[in-house]
């Protein structure tokens, strides 16, 4: 059996003799973690996964809030991967459906859309409190698809065709895995990644009591807990979820090119390494054998006669034809799911001032007071593509060791609870029954000094809790606090007073939704912000006392809370109390003033206490805003695509140059080519691909990597003097590729103005790798 998937064997016999019987009962209990018909299999179980790539051109990137990171193509696409659990004792009508998105974080507004399509095709079997939309918190999405202001002034507002793509993503992958339910079984297991993460904060984290910190062995949640799920009438493996807190910096504050980042990388490796390992179906089919044979003479000569295509019309669905991994419904669905990620970083080299090479200032990360210098670096610094692969891989590998090894089946209830909470005014008991209140949502000079993985501008220090007079004036300007609200926030002085500011609509929200999922004894914290490292271990361990207590002996210290950050709505950082005074970027990032923590412990204490109980919570609270019909949309459309006078779209601008005195490329080469393009806007070729690597399997062109992959960027931009529109292909020659002859094929839609929109390809020349 392989221990990648689990099985079970099942016999009828007529035989009188007994005790083979018995002897083939006590080995399949012993060696079959599989529990058909019993308790681990009482689920329904399915998944699904659906493009959301958006616009690979013009649109600011949402994380770094740098207005000079707009998207220029695609580093690999990115997409939303959903699972439903059903509870078959009651006939499946007690579920959930959990989705993580290779984006920023989630959003009200695309909850309320979603949910409203979900309506439209199956009723209330999915609403507000059984679905969880949560986002992996890459830094490389695009952005415009929120609708508080602090959040999308960078995108100049509102991108509905952010929005849109991220929507449609949500819907097409719960929509796969509704209709995809099977009976199955989960499987748990938890370890610890090494060498994914650090804390980007260590001074803040410093501040917390030194016997709490006594308990943990780290400064960062180096745990990752993963999922499996299993169909019990073929016995495989149908998908998997992980959740493990790093951030999604391993990209720049510079890159342009749309990413997953690392969670996205890993959750591509997790995918192929099961499709090739279980299916005997290698993404990246190799050439003909009687290719890879042949000498490198043989195949520049054959290369030599295949020139460029020319630009050609096609249909508007031809990429998806092209594209390497066609989305099935048999597909595998692996995903790496955030937690507690507020001080976590992937450069886990540490922070250095790139002028000196020093290490930078501990409490500050600056460099002689400058903190644009103290970057972090990652583990292939200087190399950010590299990093985002090291740190992508080192959960890949950790999740195929959970996953394979994976013995200890859930079983239990299906359970959620859901409310909504106004985080501007809630009264707080303390341990001391002092009693406190939250505040409406302020940003501190913390905030604008942005971190070691994104520095901030305009001469903020991460830790400064005063401001100029020049800043004081700009933001009493905007906004000039309360007295109230001054004193509320506390020591945070307020920079930009978000949660009183209402034109043109409001800048930070004020009604947050937090949720509680249930899987037997996995509990699954849905939060809506980044919590620090010990501001996660403080809630998990809340809500998980609370289980005990109140659960009659329903749950005990088997049972794994996790959080899953950046889930459902986006309220930035959740910092300690204790973090809170030394006012780094997370706790100047704390909306919602010094106790905004345990107002969440508080909240999420009585939503577990209702699920411990059977009961449901005492009030729902105020619902969330639907700011859609007052957004704002600054960004310009696409131009009319134009092309040198005689050419075509798709037509080659710059060939490829073969290497000198060898001709031909071998693996770790570069290959490129530039064609005459159009804007990505014109089109997003959602389960498409704008670049393809061709092979020449006999007289057929067979596709074998696409901007799904890693090794093949697709970069776009316009030519600064006639302003046509250009994309260049590059691939970088994995070491596996199999000698052959081979091409780049670009995809693209041309606005052609009162005409509409014209489908076009092309082709490279054709070029001979050899690995000899």
């Amino acid at each position: 059996m392989d221990k990648g998937d689990h099985k079970h064997s099942g016999r009828s016999t007529g035989s009188d003799d007994l005790i083979p019987i018995l002897i083939f009962l006590l080995i399949s209990s012993a060696f079959s973690s599989v529990v058909v018909n019993g308790a681990g299999s009482n689920y329904l179980l399915g998944v699904g996964s659906y493009d959301m790539t958006g616009p690979a051109a013009d649109v600011n990137m949402m994380g770094y809030a740098n207005m000079d990171q707009v998207g220029a193509g695609v580093h690999f696409r990115l997409r939303a991967r959903a699972f439903v659990v059903a509870d078959l004792e009651d006939g499946g009508g007690r579920r959930f459906a959990f989705v993580n998105l290779d984006a920023g974080m989630a959003s009200q507004l695309v909850t309320i859309k979603v949910l409203e399509r979900l309506n439209s095709r199956f009723g209330d079997v999915y609403n507000e409190k059984n679905l969880a939309i949560s986002g992996t918190h890459t830094h490389a999405g695009p952005g415009g698809y929120l609708q508080y202001v602090t959040y999308i002034v960078t995108s100049l507002g509102f991108v509905k065709q952010s929005f849109d793509v991220i929507v449609t993503a949500i819907e097409q992958s719960i929509v796969q895995a509704h209709y995809n339910l099977r009976q199955g079984s989960i499987f748990i297991n938890t370890g610890d990644v090494v060498g994914a993460s650090i804390n980007r904060s260590p001074s803040a984290y410093l501040f917390n009591p030194e016997e709490e910190r006594a308990r943990y062995p780290t400064n960062v949640d180096n745990q990752m807990t993963l999922i499996k799920f299993v169909e019990e009438e073929s016995g495989k493996s149908i998908g998997s979820f992980n959740w493990f807190p790093t951030h999604g910096t391993s990209m720049s504050r510079t890159n342009k090119l749309v990413s997953g980042d690392n969670k996205g990388a890993a959750a591509r490796f997790f995918e192929d390494w099961f499709r090739s390992s279980h299916q005997n179906n290698s993404s990246n089919p190799p050439t003909t054998a009687s290719a890879s044979e042949q000498s490198a003479t043989i195949l520049m000569e054959m290369a030599r006669r295949i020139k460029a295509t020319g630009g050609q019309s096609c249909d508007k669905t031809t990429s998806q034809k092209f594209k390497v991994r066609k989305t099935s419904e048999s597909e595998f669905v692996g995903a790496f799911c955030q937690s507690n990620v507020g001080d976590v970083s992937p450069n886990v080299l540490g922070a250095f001032c790139i002028d000196t090479g020093k290490p930078c200032d501990f409490n500050h990360s600056s460099c002689n007071g400058n903190d644009q210098l103290c970057v972090g670096r990652g583990p292939g610094y200087p190399d950010e593509i590299l990093s985002t692969r090291m740190i992508g891989e080192r959960q890949f590998q950790k999740a195929i060791d959970l996953f394979s090894s994976a013995e200890d089946v859930l079983s239990g209830k299906v359970d959620y609870r859901h409310t909504y909470l106004n985080l501007t005014n809630i009264e707080v008991e303390l341990q001391d029954n002092t009693v406190v209140k939250t505040c409406p949502a302020a940003l501190g000079p913390g905030f604008a000094a942005g971190t070691t993985d994104g520095p901030g501008a305009f001469g903020f220090q991460q830790g400064d809790t005063k401001i100029n007079d020049f800043w004081r004036r700009v933001r009493d300007f905007l906004k000039e606090p309360s007295q109230e609200q001054v004193d509320c926030q506390l020591p945070k002085t307020v920079l930009l007073d978000t949660g009183e500011m209402f034109e043109p609509y409001p800048w930070a929200p004020a009604v947050l939704p937090i949720q509680i999922l249930r899987i037997g004894k996995l509990v699954i914290l849905c939060v809506p912000g980044e919590f620090t490292t010990m501001a996660g271990r403080r809630l998990r361990e809340a809500v998980k006392d609370t289980l005990i207590n109140n659960g009659n002996g329903e749950f005990n210290n088997d049972t794994v809370v996790v959080i899953a950050g950046l889930t459902n709505a986006y309220s930035q950082y959740i910092a300690t109390l204790e973090e809170y005074q030394q006012q780094r970027y997370e706790a100047a990032s704390t909306l919602y003033g010094p106790y905004t923590l345990s107002a969440y412990i508080q909240e999420f204490k009585k939503l577990a206490t209702a699920m411990a109980t059977g009961e449901n919570p005492t009030k729902d609270g105020p619902s969330q805003p639907d700011l859609s019909s007052v957004q704002i949309s600054l960004l310009p459309a696409p131009r009319v695509d134009t092309t040198p006078t005689g050419g075509k779209f798709g037509d080659i601008k710059e060939d490829i140059v073969l290497p000198p005195k060898k001709g031909h490329f071998s693996s770790g080469d570069k290959v490129s080519a530039t064609f005459w393009s159009a804007n990505p806007r014109n089109d997003l070729m959602t389960e498409g691909t704008f670049a393809v690597v061709e092979a020449l399997a006999g007289k057929r062109w067979v596709p074998v990597f696409d901007d799904d992959d890693f090794c093949l960027f697709f970069k776009w931009g316009v030519e600064t003097t006639d302003f046509h529109g250009v994309a260049t292909l590059e691939w970088e020659i994995p070491k596996e590729t199999a000698s052959g002859v081979y091409r780049l094929r670009h995809f693209g839609t041309a606005n052609i103005g009162n005409a509409g929109y014209q489908y076009f390809t092309g082709a490279s020349s054709a070029f001979a790798m050899s690995s000899s």
